[in-house]
């Protein structure tokens, strides 16, 4: 296991060097998303005026205060609590971030699913892990809110934030066809096996 600190942009030759188990710190800049951002990017055909080539996403919806814009408050946003979602509710989205936009890494919690994992294989990217219920922390990880787009859909906004020393962060899918969430479920059920036989009771 190795540890990588990363400035994003980063490159795909990045991403294929980190492996599941592996931990990372991210720099510089990290995009929030979340359902709604998604469901207007690309099933209602709407494009963000922010690149997003090479970056990170996360899974958010944070709560931010509404404030005067000035050098320290560039969007007209103060930071209250940025904590991360669920990412399983947007597995169908990974394939098109990557795709269309050049996303390579996203931040989230619970894991994403096999057409997920494929398109991290095919496009180079990973799935980075957050524990969850660590929003506090999150949040000091977090300098500036420095822009956000398609605010109509807010708190569920596209975000940029400044960030320095976010994480660190685990891989728990890497572009190998590694996946953190298939190692669990599978010495879940060789157990679940094993207690059903010391039992005297039939798996199914």
């Amino acid at each position: 296991m190795a540890h990588y600190d990363i400035s994003t942009p980063a490159s795909e030759e990045q991403m294929r060097a980190l492996r599941v188990g592996d931990t990372v710190t991210l720099q510089r800049t990290l995009f929030g998303i979340r359902d709604a951002t998604q469901i207007h990017m690309f099933d209602r055909g709407r494009r963000t005026r922010f690149d997003l080539r090479g970056h990170a996403v996360i899974h958010t919806a944070p709560n931010v205060r509404k404030v005067e814009v000035s050098a320290q408050y560039p969007a007209g946003y103060a930071a209250v609590c940025i904590g991360t979602t669920t990412s399983d509710r947007m597995e169908r989205f990974t394939r098109p971030l990557m795709q269309q936009y050049g996303v390579r890494m996203i931040v989230g919690k619970g894991g994403l699913r096999e057409d997920s994992l494929r398109a991290f294989g095919e496009l180079g990217g990973v799935y980075l892990a957050i524990v969850g219920g660590t929003a506090a922390l999150e949040s000091t990880w977090i300098e500036q809110i420095e822009d956000v787009d398609l605010d109509d859909l807010n708190p569920e906004s596209l975000w940029k934030f400044r960030i320095r020393d976010f994480g660190p962060l685990l891989v728990g899918m890497d572009s190998h066809g590694g996946s953190l969430y298939d190692e669990v479920r599978s010495q879940v059920r060789q157990r679940r096996e094993q207690v059903l036989a010391k039992l005297g009771v039939a798996g199914s």
